[in-house]
């Protein structure tokens, strides 16, 4: 799984990472005497300041690349945003900013709150070139022996 980065380290972007504000928003919903707060995610700051909350850094990673290029082909590409589960009223807690649906899947079968938002387009341009510097990431099957598999004769 992507770890993620300190954002207190810098604020620039880079070919690798790219700090980007998530925008949080609590909305309160009562069930009969219950009352929860459910986050969602509104949008993203792709400038974010040094006085922003909730910022994020979006790591690409060359191993993930086949998940990028499966996200940036479907209809519409998404930002995976990974907070702790909150159960009080207090800002959630960002845990990572990806690209990969693999790894925002990983972090479902945890007690993690995993939100996500359609892709901004200059983000999609970036991992374009991303993964044009770094190459396709093509999952290759190894030939089988010959013979392999089937019932010997003897």
């Amino acid at each position: 799984m992507s770890k993620q980065p300190s954002t207190q380290a810098t604020l620039t972007k880079t070919e690798e990472l790219w700090p980007i504000q998530c925008e949080l928003i609590s909305h309160e919903i009562s069930t009969g005497i219950w009352v929860t707060t459910q986050w969602q995610l509104s949008g993203f700051e792709l400038a974010p300041s040094d006085a922003s909350q909730n910022v994020a850094l979006l790591q690409l990673h060359r191993d993930e690349r086949t998940d990028y290029r499966f996200n940036l082909s479907s209809q519409q590409p998404k930002l995976f945003l990974v907070l702790d589960s909150v159960d009080n009223d207090d800002e959630p807690n960002i845990v990572a900013l990806t690209a990969s649906q693999s790894v925002a899947g990983q972090y479902m079968d945890g007690d993690y709150l995993v939100l996500s938002k359609e892709m901004p387009l200059p983000v999609q341009a970036w991992m374009e070139a991303y993964i044009g510097r770094h190459g396709e990431l093509l999952e290759q099957r190894r030939k089988k022996r010959k013979g392999a598999g089937r019932a010997s004769g003897n």
